[in-house]
């Protein structure tokens, strides 16, 4: 605590300290700084100044002062006279002064309600004389700085949920040499028939929506360029014309019209060649590298064609396994597969949660329920059944959190930060610690997280700090902990601003009383939010009752009658 946050000091009143044989000391007063005392930061800072008046101490007296809050002695002072050495503050006879001792110890509970007083021991010289009568100099501690709300804000992961799906599926018509005649043994293979089956059953399936047909034509990198890129398209509108009766057959209206298929032409297809080839087991690899380095090398196709019929076996092999295989047409189905609509999500989470993928039960708990009760069941599950994916334990913490079920929350968020630590994971375990009081660790936590609620949580680390102005800054958004802050800082007329924009809780209530006592308003003006926030929390009648807050009031009949 520094010296910003004390008030301007207060004369409590004078004691003389009288022997029975001689003055040694007498007519000391004390001024407490500030008074009350406050606690800032965890700690009670004290600056007590002792005023001699002239002749008030003798030359050989030494006055041993001791200050004690409650149960907590603050330390041992000594003022000497003018002829006594040793440890101290001397102050002359004639002139009289003053000896200004400080302090900082850390704050305890039973300082809230006890007094700050004075005593101690007179000597003259070495021997001892007499006590100083104990006395009050100051009232005890405000702690407004405890009233903040030590709940940090927690976040979230996104669900990457997909709902629709781009798919395709395909059938291959395979075609002779040269040739582009649909052969009647293709329009048997299981391929093609295959494919009018499912396109028979997406019909009647909502999941399914067919987005168009295409005919892709294809030769072999063996013959002409020119002859191969048009049989390549001949190719094409011959397996449209077999497509389209097979629809026919199969009742398919909307395939029969030939405008329903879109038909292009790859010529020789050199990328399909090597595919084919490279599976191919038949020919041996040297003899593979060497078809490749052909038909790289060699632009003349009659050449190009009399170089593999020299590799003889091996270009048997290859008009056998390779070339029949890239002399096709594909007819690529393209269609677009819907996932469970948000209906369907709700009742399968209720029913057969275990049949959802991690992405639907991130996003029906996160987006298709606002019960915190059962997000945290959904999530629950997500982390059993996907205990590997970080997402689904810092979701469930968030919610166990959310329901102040802490020590669930905080294992959560471990859990999800061992498995990958992110500035979410960093926040919403440092929210788990500083719950615990490890504030050091929550710090560090928070220092790496850049989020969206990195400052409001910081905020409150400042407020639990004694760090009021950081404090006003992290705390950008009007809230309870904002309007505290301000009180602190002593801007009453902000906090009061602040504190009309935010939801009026128990707690609220209570520091618009503060706001009043600190402003100078009358008693009845303290009293309306108090009455407020005890109807709201009875327990803020005990609170009230002792709080330093209200110390001017303690005495007023309307503020004895709310709370005694």
């Amino acid at each position: 605590m520094t010296s910003k946050y004390f008030k301007p000091a207060l004369l409590l009143g004078t004691s003389m300290f009288v022997m029975s044989s001689c003055d040694l000391v007498k007519d000391i007063t004390y001024t407490v700084n500030p008074n009350p005392l406050e606690m800032h930061g965890d700690s009670v800072k004290v600056s007590i100044t002792v005023n001699v008046p002239e002749k008030g101490i003798q030359k050989k007296a030494k006055a041993e002062i001791t200050p004690k809050i409650g149960n907590t002695a603050i330390g041992t002072w000594y003022v000497n006279g003018s002829k006594v050495t040793g440890n101290g503050t001397t102050i002359d006879f004639k002139t009289g002064g003053t000896a200004t001792f400080e302090e900082t110890i850390a704050y305890t509970p039973d300082m809230e309600a006890a007094d700050l007083i004075i005593t101690g021991k007179l000597y003259k010289q070495t021997k001892e004389k007499g006590a100083l009568p104990e006395t009050k100099i100051a009232d005890a501690t405000i702690i407004t700085p405890y009233l903040v709300d030590k709940t940090f804000k927690v976040l979230t992961e996104e669900d990457a949920l997909v709902r629709q799906f781009d798919k395709t599926t395909t059938a291959t018509i395979n075609f002779e040499r040269g040739q582009s005649a649909v052969r009647p043994t293709e329009l048997k293979d299981q391929d093609l028939n295959a494919l009018i089956s499912w396109i028979q059953a997406a019909q009647n399936n909502p999941k399914i929506k067919i987005t168009g047909i295409e005919i892709n034509g294809y030769a072999s990198p063996d013959g002409e360029v020119s002859k191969n890129d048009n049989l390549s398209s001949d190719r094409t509108v011959a397996a449209r014309k077999a497509l389209t009766e097979l629809m026919k057959k199969a009742k398919l209206t909307a395939y029969t019209d030939t405008a329903a298929y879109q038909l292009a032409k790859f010529g020789e297809d050199f990328e399909g060649f090597k595919s084919q080839l490279a599976v191919t087991a038949s020919i041996p690899e040297a003899d593979k590298n060497l078809f490749i380095r052909i038909l790289e090398m060699t632009k003349d196709p009659e050449q190009r064609e009399k170089d593999m019929i020299n590799l003889g076996k091996a270009y048997t092999e290859l008009e056998r396994d390779v070339f029949p295989m890239i002399r096709r047409a594909v007819v690529v189905v393209k269609y677009t597969e819907y996932g469970l609509t948000d209906e369907e999500l709700k009742n399968a989470v209720v029913n057969n949660p275990n049949s959802l993928s991690v992405e639907e039960l991130l996003f029906t708990a996160g987006k298709l329920t606002t019960d915190l009760n059962e997000k945290a069941r959904i999530y629950g599950i997500a982390a059993a059944n996907y205990a590997q994916d970080h997402r689904t334990h810092t979701n469930l913490g968030a919610s166990q959190f959310i329901l102040n079920n802490t020590k669930d929350a905080a294992a959560a968020f471990k859990k999800a930060n061992d498995l990958k630590a992110n500035p979410i994971t960093e926040n919403n375990l440092a929210a788990s610690l500083i719950l615990e009081g490890n504030r050091a660790a929550a710090k560090k936590l928070l220092a790496k997280s850049k989020t969206s609620v990195t400052g409001y949580n910081q905020g409150i680390i400042d407020i639990m700090e004694g760090n009021y102005s950081a404090a006003e800054k992290n705390l950008a958004q009007d809230s309870y902990n904002k309007v505290l802050a301000l009180i602190l800082l002593d801007k009453t007329d902000l906090a009061r601003k602040a504190a009309a924009n935010v939801k009026e809780t128990a707690e609220l209530a209570y520091l618009k009383a503060i706001i009043e006592a600190k402003s100078g308003s009358n008693v009845d003006a303290v009293v309306a939010p108090l009455k407020v926030a005890i109807s709201k929390n009875p327990a803020l009648k005990n609170k009230a009752a002792k709080d330093r807050e209200f110390l001017k009031f303690m005495n007023e009949a309307t503020f004895i009658d709310l709370v005694k």
